[in-house]
């Protein structure tokens, strides 16, 4: 059975990775809190990936890195700890976790790694500054692991636009924002976590055997159409 190690499983996107993969694959979770799920396929570590001693385990097949954060402020309103922490959040924990387990993953059966990224790294826009220059991080990563792993371990992105999360609250917090929100995108729609958590699944199977050091926007047009 395929052992996958979620880092951020218990909400969001990666609680969707999580409960996709439940019923064929062991899957670990590492988060601050536990998901609300109970699986005799699932294992929970209650640890925060930036400082606590993260679990250790003989091999691995995937890691998928899912922590994140949005802080939209205008460039004055940002201090240097706000850059801080974004970076800490969304690149130093994937490097973390990463070095950690990279000895497990050499052992896994075509193993790979997922992280994530954001239409933001790619498209300007305003009060975005912290988490664009994160994520663009992130796919630097992505590019230079890439290489740096083959031919035994891929590494890939995700790059979202806005998803219905948690995270995401504030943005999508009554009918007309969301409505907004949808008129914005050339496919008028934005993202279900379940569609990115396919993504990832897909990303992580022998059928992407071929693909490694890419990034791949799952943005409903938002990107690459102007209509």
């Amino acid at each position: 059975m395929k052992t996958i190690v979620i880092v951020g499983g218990s909400k969001g996107i990666g609680n969707a990775v999580l409960l996709q993969n439940l019923e064929n694959c062991r899957v670990v979770n590492i988060s601050r809190t536990a998901p609300d799920i109970a699986h005799p396929n699932l294992i929970h570590f209650s640890a925060d990936v930036l400082r606590d001693v993260l679990p250790e385990f003989e091999n691995i097949d995937a890691l998928v890195y899912c922590p994140g954060s949005i802080s939209l402020k205008p460039i004055l309103g940002l201090s240097l700890d706000d850059f801080r922490n974004d970076f800490e959040i969304n690149v130093m924990g994937a490097v973390r976790a990463i070095q950690h387990y990279l000895p497990a993953l050499k052992k896994g059966k075509n193993p790979s790694i997922v992280l994530f990224s954001s239409v933001a790294a790619k498209l300007g826009m305003p009060f975005h500054a912290s988490i664009s220059a994160c994520k663009a991080a992130v796919e630097g990563l992505v590019k230079s692991l890439g290489a740096e792993l083959a031919p035994l371990i891929r590494i890939n992105a995700i790059a979202p636009t806005i998803t219905e999360t948690s995270l995401s609250a504030s943005i999508l917090r009554n009918d007309r924002m969301k409505e907004n929100m949808i008129e914005r995108h050339p496919l008028k729609n934005y993202l279900k976590p379940q569609e990115v958590a396919r993504m990832a699944g897909y990303l992580i199977s022998e059928d992407a055997a071929s693909i490694s050091g890419q990034v791949f926007a799952m943005d409903y047009g938002l990107v690459s159409f102007k209509i």
